[in-house]
């Protein structure tokens, strides 16, 4: 059966500002050596998905470059291949104008490839998903059309799509976004609701048309969640959810949108956590990235000077810690920190440089920042200080290459 698969990575990321200045949501460092993207692309290659398009649009020039220097590793004379689609003006002298118009714009790649089955992915969730057995769950079934969903706390409707199944999860309906008072839970529990993943397997044919019905709607959004699926549903086509969740406990598996600051920072404190609910250590899943020429990390922390060490956080290559405290944090390649500094909750990108007695707490660090000896920063600073973005969750974001006085 031929599959191709839809990666789409041209979101604006505007929460994750400003993190997303200067690149796309999907091409945002993440876990010290990865993008974003990284996860979706590893999910694909791990599931025997090796008819790849990434359609990219905002701010793409980090994006494709990555694709292109870390993911050339298909054959393309077995006709495997990832490729990046940009917007093309094909058919409309516009952009991207929502989800389903991204890839109404590339029906012509569809129309060339002929495949029996399309797999449309969001290319900026952190997550670990065999997408064979979804591909199995739609076929079994006899769907047009299968949403990935996983169950969630009701109180977490306001930031996702809600699907209404029935018993047999057929999806009776779609909720953008609800308040939690009128999100409508999974039968039987009325605690839970299932949350859209951003996950889709479609029938190409019925794909085709429902697409092209859309283009035509003048009053649509042009978007999977809000238009493609109420249509379907309301047409009576074979719309179903499937569940990602740990067959052998019953229990979700590990997914996140780090769509916004305090989830990007809460997705790496995940990771240091003694019970990782997402292991990167698992061979038989690897995530692959592009791998940049850095030696070997070096430690010279010394005790007898003061300094306390590293405790549950993750360092890279290339980073030189010649003293101080780090507690909880996350190093990307290349960072260097200079004795007496305290670092606790963070996360470092490349090359950024701590100097001598600084501390720092709860503070995301953009590439090639220098912070200069004694300086401080998350213990009650002036949040409108030079330099400084803060979250509403109180998380700080220095952006890249800033330099202190």
């Amino acid at each position: 059966m031929k599959i191709t698969t839809m990666v789409l990575a041209g979101g604006k990321g505007e929460r994750l500002y400003p993190l997303t200045r200067d690149r796309a949501k999907p091409a945002v460092p993440f876990a010290a050596l990865y993008r974003i993207i990284d996860f979706t692309l590893s999910n694909c290659i791990n599931s025997n998905l090796r008819q790849i398009y990434v359609l990219t649009q905002y701010k793409s020039l980090s994006l494709d470059r990555h694709i292109q220097m870390g993911w050339n590793i298909l054959n393309s004379k077995a006709g495997e291949y990832i490729q990046i689609l940009t917007a093309q003006q094909r058919i409309f002298e516009e952009w991207y104008r929502g989800t389903a118009d991204a890839v109404f714009q590339n029906i012509y790649t569809l129309d060339m490839d002929r495949p029996e089955l399309v797999v449309i992915l969001s290319g900026d969730h952190v997550y670990k998903m065999d997408y064979r057995k979804l591909v199995q769950f739609h076929l079994e079934k006899g769907a047009d059309l299968t949403v990935s969903a996983i169950e969630m706390d009701k109180s977490e409707s306001p930031h996702f799509g809600v699907i209404v199944v029935d018993e047999d999860w057929v999806i009776k309906g779609f909720q953008e976004k609800p308040p939690a008072s009128r999100a409508i839970p999974l039968p039987g529990n009325p605690d839970r609701i299932l949350g859209s993943m951003g996950v889709y397997v479609f029938n190409t044919e019925i794909l085709v048309k429902r697409l092209i019905e859309d283009a035509k709607d003048g009053k649509s959004a042009h978007d999977f969640g809000k238009n493609i699926i109420p249509r379907m549903v309301r047409r009576k086509d074979r719309v179903y959810a499937y569940s990602f969740k740990d067959p052998s406990t019953n229990q979700p598996l590990y997914w996140r949108d780090v769509g916004t600051i305090q989830a990007y920072w809460e997705a790496h404190m995940d990771l240091l956590s003694p019970d990782c609910p997402f292991e990167l250590f698992d061979r038989g899943w690897p995530i692959i990235t592009y791998d940049q020429a850095y030696p070997p990390a070096k430690i010279l922390c010394d005790s007898s000077s003061g300094n306390e060490g590293i405790y549950q956080s993750i360092i890279s290559n290339g980073c030189v810690i010649q003293g101080g405290s780090i507690v909880r944090s996350v190093f990307s390649p290349g960072v260097t920190v200079e004795p007496g500094a305290r670092i606790e909750e963070s996360i470092l990108l490349d090359e950024v440089h701590i100097g001598r007695d600084c501390r720092i707490r709860k503070v995301i660090l953009e590439k090639r920042v220098s912070l200069p000896n004694g300086f401080s920063v998350g213990y009650d600073d002036d949040p409108t200080r030079e330099g400084f973005t803060q979250d509403p969750s109180g998380i700080i974001v220095i952006p890249v290459r800033t330099f202190f006085k």
